[in-house]
């Protein structure tokens, strides 16, 4: 029962990186701004579009980091429950991760107004390899240097 709901959240992380990724342009644009709008609310500021632009870039960035972040602490999760993580295995979580990385980024030259970019898959591997690592220290107690001796 464990595993099928791990798989499941695997799953549903998948799913919705994916249905951030197919929204187009401006539907993506809607929703960054209403995080803006709660950060205004909360910080009791009205920001100028030149701050605005450092704050859309911050959230966007972000959700980046923090989607792959939960992906990767998930899948390794998953994979645990299957295999002893080694250095072979956590190498292959982190591949699986970069490799989703790069189909959500291809994905999205397929998208009205987005693009596809080679810095938001490397935010997305290393979002992805710091939810690998937290697991593993959280759970496992694993010291990450040990794994690569």
């Amino acid at each position: 029962m464990k595993k099928i709901i791990k798989f499941i959240l695997v799953l549903l992380c998948m799913i919705t990186i994916f249905s951030f990724s197919s929204d187009k342009g401006l539907e993506s644009s809607k929703k960054s701004s209403y995080i803006i709008s709660i950060i205004e609310k909360l910080t009791g500021k009205k920001y100028e579009d030149k701050q605005l632009e450092v704050i859309t870039f911050m959230v966007r960035k972000t959700a980046h980091f923090t989607i792959y972040f939960l992906f990767g602490f998930l899948l390794v999760s998953l994979f645990r429950e299957y295999f002893i993580i080694d250095k072979k295995k956590f190498l292959i979580v982190i591949f699986l991760c970069m490799l989703y990385a790069c189909s959500d980024e291809v994905h999205q030259l397929f998208v009205s107004n987005r693009s596809g970019k080679v810095s938001d898959v490397l935010l997305d591997t290393v979002g992805s390899f710091l939810g690998i690592v937290s697991y593993m220290k959280l759970f496992l107690h694993i010291k990450i240097r040990e794994l690569f001796r």
